[in-house]
This record gives C-alpha cells, structure tokens and sequence, in this order.
C-alpha cells in the first residue's frame, strides 16, 4: 500500500513522503491516526495544496518538544518506594509511577514518551531515564528510588 505521510514518523520517513507499508499498517494505523494518506492524485494534490500549514504545525510542535526537553534534561526525580530485604522493592516502578512523579515535578509528559528498553525498576537505586518528547527530540532524567 503506497501512502503520503502527514507527519515525520521515525524508521519510515519525512512529511510528505511516499512510501510502501503493509496493508494492515496503514489501513489500521497510519490513515485512522491521521499521520498518512492513501497515495491517490486526488490526495497529493490535496497534500501539496495543505504542505504549507502541515509544516507549520510540525514546528509548533517541535519547537514545543524541545521547550519540554530543556526543562527535563538533566532534572532529578525522587520517588519512595516499600523496600524488603536487601533492596528489592514490594512490586516494581514503571512508565505510570515515572509519569505522575515527572507530573508532579511541574512538567506534563505522557506515559508513552517514557522509555524502559529494560522493563520496570524493581531494586533501590539511581537509573537514567529516556524521555522521548517527538521524533529525534529525547531528554534523560535521573530517577531515584529511595525506601519509605
């Protein structure tokens, strides 16, 4: 399925790009998200008659991402946490526990900016945190997890 992208989208390409997906992908995905359109005259037209205004929306976006990135990078987060013996927590911290500290701390990220390659954090300690904010825009924090 040949589609147009409407936004940059990472490991697939540019605004305005017209690349080659699975069916599934783009019928299920990109189309109802509103990040791509069937690659049809009628819709490359209509693309290029609204370029313009989908470029200026992609840099208010990214210029919002990267306001958000200076005020995360480098910003400790503290969270306290039930510890048994030596150090393993009762359960385990993850992208929900992270977002409502980050939250907390006076910045609005969302749960599915927070990167775990690792899984959840089950032991006390200090970790690095990756904050994807939009495509190539990435902030790390440093989360500490102390015992109550």
């Amino acid at each position: 399925m040949e589609i147009i992208l409407l936004e940059k989208i990472e490991n697939l390409g540019a605004m305005g790009d017209k690349v080659t997906v699975k069916p599934g992908y783009g019928r299920n995905y990109l189309v109802p998200k509103g990040k791509a359109q069937p690659a049809t005259a009628d819709n490359i037209a209509a693309f290029e008659a609204r370029r313009a205004e989908l470029e200026k929306v992609a840099a208010e976006m990214l210029a919002a991402a990267e306001a958000r990135r200076e005020q995360l990078d480098g910003k400790t987060i503290n969270i306290a946490a039930r510890v048994g013996d030596e150090g393993k927590l009762f359960g385990s911290i993850g992208t929900a526990d992270i977002t409502d500290a980050v939250k907390a701390a006076g910045v609005d990220i969302e749960r599915n900016e927070v990167r775990l390659p690792e899984g959840a954090f089950r032991l006390v300690g200090e970790y690095d945190v990756t904050l994807h904010l939009y495509s190539d825009v990435n902030a790390t924090i440093k989360l500490v997890i102390t015992a109550e």
